[in-house]
């Protein structure tokens, strides 16, 4: 297979106005990826499909990733006049970044017999209703997975064709892979809360007046 560099000039030479980056992963898998702008996502992906000496015709996995905000702090060196006498003295920085939601698609070709090419968009923000084009018309394999990357991330696929929750049910709130989801004191199937989920239900009730034989709070006294 063609190396990830030589793959994303077959992409720009072909889809005009595409804007693509790599990105490096330092993890021991070592597996860098192409970061695809969302505009022009349906047509790198056609390309990558179709194209006869790539055929990336198999999408294996499509994996959602929360990235929270967050704040970079660097030390840096500068120099500076100190009593009339230039000095070197190190500062510290701050840089912030906004946070967003991935969705990331594994491509082989079982024509050529080569890949992976991971494939990743992100979305502006971390925004309910967050949007990106969905590939799933290029890639069927997608179509069940990009709907569990909407129950339970909250990335709205556009141009998918039938996009439900898949895991969770129609009325369940937020979405559960979400790194500040909040999991909820109990769930309306639990007949009996187990005991953990009782001690963090106490937390909503007032406290009530202790009697003389009075008991503590029980499963009972919340149905």
């Amino acid at each position: 297979m063609e190396a990830l560099e030589q793959v994303k000039s077959r992409i720009e030479a072909a889809v005009p106005g595409v804007k693509i980056d790599i990105v490096q992963n330092p993890g021991p898998a070592n597996q860098p990826s192409l970061l695809i702008d969302n505009e022009h996502a349906p047509a790198i992906a056609q390309f990558l499909r179709d194209d006869p000496a790539l055929r990336f015709d198999f999408c294996s996995n499509v994996t959602g990733v929360d990235w929270l905000d967050r704040t970079v702090k660097k030390t840096v060196k500068v120099k500076k006049s100190i009593d009339g006498e230039e000095k070197e003295v190190t500062e510290t920085t701050e840089e912030h970044f906004p946070g967003y939601l991935e969705a990331v698609y594994h491509l082989y070709s079982m024509t050529q017999k080569h890949g992976p090419v991971v494939i990743r968009m992100r979305t502006p923000n971390r925004a309910d209703g967050a949007r990106l084009p969905s590939l799933t018309p290029i890639w069927r394999s997608a179509e069940l997975q990009e709907r569990e990357i909407f129950d339970l991330y909250g990335i709205r696929f556009e141009g998918h064709p039938d996009l439900r929750r898949i895991l969770m049910w129609d009325e369940f709130v937020d979405h559960p892979m979400r790194k500040d989801y909040r999991e909820p004191d109990d769930y309306e199937y639990e007949p009996t809360p187990h005991d953990d989920v009782l001690e963090r239900t106490k937390q909503h009730y007032p406290a009530r007046p202790q009697l003389d034989g009075a008991e503590e709070i029980t499963a009972t006294d919340l149905h």
